[in-house]
C-alpha cells in the first residue's frame, strides 16, 4: 500500500470577511460605548462643579450668623477668577451659582444654583441639565 502524499500549504491569514466581521463588531461595540462614555464625562463634570459651589454654603452660614449678607463670591470663600470646573460663581440673595466650564456640550455653560430657604436649609436646582447627568433628585433637581 502507498502511503498518501502530506502537502504542506503555507497559512493565508485571515480572510476578507473574518476581517469584516472583525470591523463590524468594534463599531458596534464603539456606538455603544461613546455615548455611555460622554454621560459619564458629564456626570462627573457635574459632580466636581457642585462640589466646589457647595463649598460656599459654610461660609454662607458663618456670614448670616454674623449679621451680614454675603453679595460676593469672595465673601463665602469661592474663587472670585474661574476655576476648573466653574467659570464664574455669583451670590445673590439667598442663592449660590457656578456656570459649569469644560465637559460635554451637555454640561458645559449651564448653571448650577444653590439656594437657602429661611429655615436655612439648601435646594440645588439645574433646570437645564438633564437629571439622568445629576442623579437622584435628592441631591440636586434637573429637566427631566
Amino acid at each position: 500500500m502507498k502511503a498518501p502524499k502530506i502537502v504542506k500549504k503555507a497559512q493565508a491569514g485571515f480572510t476578507l470577511i473574518e476581517l469584516m466581521i472583525v470591523v463590524a463588531i468594534i463599531g458596534i461595540l464603539a456606538a455603544v460605548a461613546i455615548p455611555a462614555y460622554q454621560d459619564y464625562v458629564a456626570k462627573s463634570k457635574f459632580a466636581a462643579a457642585l462640589g466646589e459651589v457647595s463649598a460656599g454654603k459654610t461660609a454662607f452660614e458663618v456670614k448670616l450668623n454674623e449679621g451680614a449678607t454675603p453679595s460676593t463670591p469672595a465673601d463665602v470663600g469661592l474663587s472670585t477668577t474661574a476655576t476648573a470646573n466653574c467659570s464664574s460663581f455669583t451670590v445673590t440673595g439667598t442663592t449660590l451659582t457656578c456656570a459649569i466650564v469644560g465637559g460635554p456640550s451637555t454640561v458645559s455653560g449651564q448653571n448650577i444654583v444653590l439656594t437657602r430657604d429661611v429655615n436655612g436649609g439648601w435646594s440645588c436646582a439645574a433646570a437645564t441639565i438633564k437629571q439622568k447627568l445629576i442623579g437622584t433628585t435628592g441631591v440636586c433637581v434637573g429637566q427631566s
